[in-house]
């Protein structure tokens, strides 16, 4: 799912289950790796977990408002709060860790 200012009060803020949301950009190496990895994650939390994606080119708002200042980053949201951050790639254990 691709997450903007206009959707993400009620896709992540509002959510009844937690989001993991990747910041990503499509010039990033290390977002290219990650990519398959929360795609993984997504296809087996399916339900319990919704997963979104913001490209930091095109909300830099967003980036700004959580203090994205390198990618790719994952943040994970519960409640409408921010559970667990995560900097740079990390293998799909570390990711399914911060949920």
């Amino acid at each position: 799912m691709v997450i903007t200012k206009d959707n993400f009060e009620s896709e992540v803020l509002n959510s009844d289950i937690p989001v993991l949301v990747d910041f990503w950009a499509s010039w990033c190496g290390p977002c290219k790796m990650l990519s398959p990895v929360i795609e993984e994650i997504e296809k087996e939390y399916e339900g319990k977990i919704k997963v979104g994606k913001i490209n930091v080119d095109e909300e830099m708002e967003l980036a700004m408002k959580y203090q994205v200042s390198s990618i790719p980053t994952v943040i994970v949201f519960k409640n409408g709060e921010i559970a667990n951050t995560s900097l740079g790639y990390r293998p799909k254990e570390d990711i399914i860790a911060l949920l």
